[in-house]
This record gives structure tokens, sequence and C-alpha cells, in this order.
């Protein structure tokens, strides 16, 4: 009987979902935080492995599982598996794209409209408790009329696609801009596409990330990239933290020229507590006060995406091992 493993589960149930959807493969559930947590005899039984990011997946675990054809991770990013050693040694790598892509995008406009609409600011101001605040004078500078707005997608994924509409749907003018976006898919959607990036950060009132993590992608809001960005401008990320420098936009915070942002990512999680821009959201500094959203790496979050996340991992090793299917591979030996 084919043998699948989580080794560093992380949810406090029985993983009855994942049970059944496994069957009738033999599925064992651990509770790992390094690998040598688990027996020897464990690893080499597998054929298969699903997991979190506990742990780091790297040539010396692979080099454990003899058997394991296949190793999925519960999520999209694969930042904590060596995708080399693991298709080295011959197993493919695979992910669960396509669980939470409404939430994130209902999550990225949620952000991008409490911006916009200052509803943090309006906020602040009644909890003061004072009647001369019930007011709606003077205006945040940075709130704004969202009809005519310009939206700029870093990206064109499901995700972006799914925020593009939703932003649509507001009147909301979207263009998007990806290092290798394939053409076409963005007349069907409304979309302009635009490939200078410098210029398009310029002309963009808003700007909403959704893109993977690589060399090439890391960092890549930063210092530059803010100096040409509108001033004024909104930017929203529900990507991956590391896209953004978080020194150089909590600097142009501080110095007024970006209006706002909306973090759910970052570039390490959690984030340091005594970082000055989780410290100014803390303690209502003023230039964070209205201007600044964070949330704890939730916009994927539901019962309903947690429950498709969990199975597809599962369904994904299934497949591979009874049928020979191989789905939402990132690498293959």
């Amino acid at each position: 009987m084919s043998r699948i493993l989580i080794p560093d589960a992380q949810f406090p149930d029985d993983y009855a979902l994942e049970r059944e959807a496994a069957a009738p493969c033999e599925l064992q559930v651990a509770r790992a935080k390094g690998p040598d947590d688990l027996p020897p005899a464990d690893w080499a039984a597998a054929d298969a492995l699903v997991v979190y990011h506990r742990m780091t997946y790297g040539a010396d675990i692979a080099a454990r599982c003899p058997n394991v054809r296949l190793l999925c991770r519960v999520g999209v990013g694969v930042d904590n598996v060596d995708v080399a050693a693991w298709t080295a040694r011959g197993a493919a790598v695979c992910n669960v794209p396509d669980y939470g892509t409404d939430e994130v995008a209902d999550h990225a406009v949620a952000m991008l409209l409490a911006l916009a609409r200052g509803l943090f600011a309006f906020q602040g101001r009644l909890a003061g408790g004072r009647r001369s605040d019930f007011v709606p004078l003077p205006v945040p500078d940075h709130v704004r009329r969202l009809s005519g707005a310009r939206l700029l997608l870093l990206g064109l994924g499901p995700i972006a696609v799914a925020t593009a509409r939703r932003a649509q749907a507001f009147g909301i003018d979207v263009a998007a801009w990806a290092p290798r976006m394939k053409g076409g898919m963005e007349k069907a959607l409304g979309i302009r596409r635009v490939h200078d990036l410098a210029s398009a950060l310029g002309e963009a009132d808003m700007v909403s990330l959704h893109l993977a993590l690589t060399d090439e992608t890391r960092n890549l809001i930063d210092a530059g990239a803010i100096a040409a960005m509108r001033p004024g401008a909104l930017l929203v990320n529900t990507a991956r933290g590391g896209l953004v420098d978080l020194d150089a936009l909590t600097a142009a915070l501080q110095e007024g020229r970006l209006g706002g942002a909306a973090l759910d990512v970052f570039p390490v999680e959690p984030p340091d507590p005594a970082h000055p821009l989780i410290a100014a959201v803390r303690d209502g500094a003023d230039w964070a006060r209205g201007r600044v959203v964070l949330s704890p790496h939730a916009a994927w979050a539901s019962p309903e995406a947690m429950a498709d996340m969990r199975r597809g991992a599962i369904l994904t090793a299934r497949r591979f091992l009874l049928d020979g299917v191989l789905g939402n591979a990132v690498a293959t030996p």
C-alpha cells in the first residue's frame, strides 16, 4: 500500500479530512519540528511527502527518503523546499496553487478600499470621543475617488485576474505588468498591458502586488521603484513579503512620499515588532495613523480555503501514487 507522510502537521485536529482524501493510501501524520524528530524508518517508508513550512526540506531530508516520488507543499510557496535537491533524486515537487484565490483577491481589494476611502483614518477620529471629530473634514490626503483611478497590477496570475475583475466593478482602470506575461490574456480581461515598469509606476494611483518571490522579483519595490511611483500612490501587497524593501517603504511613508500602504505579508514572518513600521502602527505614530493597514498573512484565510488547501495537497499525492497523474507540478525530475 502506498504511504503518504505529513512530517510537520500544523493543525491541532486529527486530520480526518486528509485521511478520507488519501484513502486507500496509508497516511501518517507527524508533528516534527526537525528531521531528527522522526525515526529514519518513517522517512524511508514514505512514497510521498505532504509538507508544511515548519522545516526546510533540503538535500539532507531528501537523502532520508529513498522511496519518495513526490513532495507536495501545502500552500503555494515552495521557499522552504530545495527543489533542485528533490528533483535530482527523482522526486517531483508540487504545490497547491488554486486555493484561496477569491479570498486573496477580496483581501487585496478590501485593503485598497480601506486606504482609498480612509476607513481607519476616520475610525481613528471617532476613537478620540470628541463630538468635534464627527465631521469628514479635513479629508485625509490619501482618500480618493475610485472611479477613474488607475490600478497597476504587478503580475497577472489567477489572483491578479480576480483582483482586476473586482477593481473594474468600481470603475477602476486596470493595467498589468509582469516579467514574463503571456500576450493576449489582458485583451480578454479589458486590462492594459504595460512593458516599462518605471513608467507604469509613475502613472498608477494604486499598485497591487501579485508576483511569486524569485531572484528576479526580490525587493522589486525598493527605494528606486518607490521614487518612480506617483506621489501619494497607494501600495498593497498580498503576495510575498520579500517583494518589498520594508525599510524603503517605511522611509517613503515617513516622508509622505506615498499616500499609504497595506501589507499582508512581510520579508520575515512574523515581522520584528521593533521594526519602525510595525512600531509606528502599534504606537499610533502620526505618519502611519490611518495610512498603514497590516494583517498577519491572513489574506487567504477562510474555513473553505483552508479545507481546499489541505484536501488539495493530499489529492495531488494520491492521484500520483495511484494513477500516475502529476498535477500542480512546480518541478519534475
